[in-house]
């Protein structure tokens, strides 16, 4: 197995799963395992129904009791369109398509929009997980507006028998205090209804690009979102993979006093590698009690090498996952499926080590 890995990885191999983090030691970390959710939330405030769908979604799909988790997100017909997401693949109009991805795949569930989890819930939600994304970035105002609005309710996501509810909050956006409460009050019903909870931790504001640098995927900025993430009790937070640092710094440039930073996050908590600036975003996951999953990203000519090195970098960093979803479903099914299982390789290896 971890030939084939070295072998996607290419010129990265040796960087990436030799690499050694000296920031953040791993025997600081709580790291994912079979008994992940006995260790972690049996302590925690959560109710034994969300105790018992944490366990369903921790043991369904491939990487069942390894305390990894691979789930396919397709929320992208109402977040870029959906001719944008499934022109290269029409087949994924149908929503039940997209349920048998997930279980063909071996994922631990699948996270969709209400529509398309309803329109098949009485045939799969009992085989598969279902993780029902209940707010959306709408894509038709003129011009473009981001903002992330209500599609559906945690009672409806109850009442067709999904595990867990997912949302997004644009973290930096003048919509974010609106979108943290909407979405903390979610969350705490859905706990109280026994469902886990995902959130998309995203950043959106002009000001995050500067200088020709886009910060939206800064360590220090995404960090801090996940630390609100978890604040208002997500289970399991996406964040996309890091790509550079500083954005605190940018952004107070000149005269400007944006938000508070100390100078040893960039001298004794990260470095330029891409290991160590995921374990930031998973030190700010309370040091991995909730687990970090970092996003697959769009399609593009490398899918293979590029999804098995963000799986990689995660599960060297200490994360507990992928969400990956156009590089699966922008393909035929059988490619989407030997994807998804080079991504779930990466975490059954026992060669590819926490750093």
């Amino acid at each position: 197995m971890i030939n084939k890995i070295e072998e996607y990885l290419g010129d990265n191999a040796k960087d990436l799963l030799s690499h050694e983090c000296k920031t953040i030691s791993k025997d600081r970390l709580h790291l994912p395992g079979g008994d992940f959710v006995d260790r972690i939330f049996v302590p925690s405030d959560r109710n034994p129904r969300v105790l018992n769908n944490l366990n369903w979604l921790f043991h369904t799909g491939r990487l069942s009791g390894t305390g990894y988790v691979s789930i396919l997100p397709v929320d992208q017909g109402i977040e870029h369109s959906g001719g944008a997401s499934f022109a290269k693949n029409p087949d994924y109009f149908d929503s039940e398509n997209i349920v048998k991805l997930a279980i063909e795949g071996g994922c631990n569930g699948v996270a969709s929009t209400l529509g398309v989890l309803g329109s098949v819930a009485r045939r799969y939600a009992h085989k598969i997980p279902f993780i029902v994304k209940i707010n959306h970035n709408q894509l038709l105002t003129y011009p473009n507006q981001f903002d992330q609005i209500m599609f559906a309710s945690v009672e409806q996501a109850y009442d067709m028998g999904a595990a867990a509810v997912g949302a997004t909050i644009y973290f930096g956006s003048e919509e974010s205090n609106r979108q943290i409460l909407e979405v903390s009050e979610a969350f705490a019903r859905a706990h109280e209804l026994g469902m886990a909870t995902i959130l998309w931790c995203y950043l959106r504001n002009p000001a995050f690009k500067k200088d020709g640098v886009d910060y939206h995927v800064s360590a220090d900025l995404t960090g801090q979102a996940n630390h609100l993430g978890v604040t208002i009790e997500a289970d399991i937070i996406k964040q996309k993979l890091p790509e550079n640092n500083g954005g605190y710094k940018a952004l107070n440039m000149g005269s400007s006093s944006y938000g508070k930073i100390d100078e040893r996050v960039y001298t004794e908590l990260t470095t330029d590698h891409p290991i160590d600036l995921t374990r930031y975003q998973v030190a700010n996951c309370y040091m991995g009690r909730q687990g970090l999953i970092n996003s697959g990203g769009a399609s593009g000519a490398n899918d293979f090498h590029d999804a098995v090195r963000t799986a990689v970098i995660n599960k060297r960093a200490g994360g507990t996952g992928l969400i990956s979803g156009r590089k699966a479903f922008q393909r035929p099914m059988a490619e989407g499926v030997k994807l998804l299982n080079a991504i779930q390789d990466v975490y059954l290896c026992s060669d590819v080590t926490i750093a």
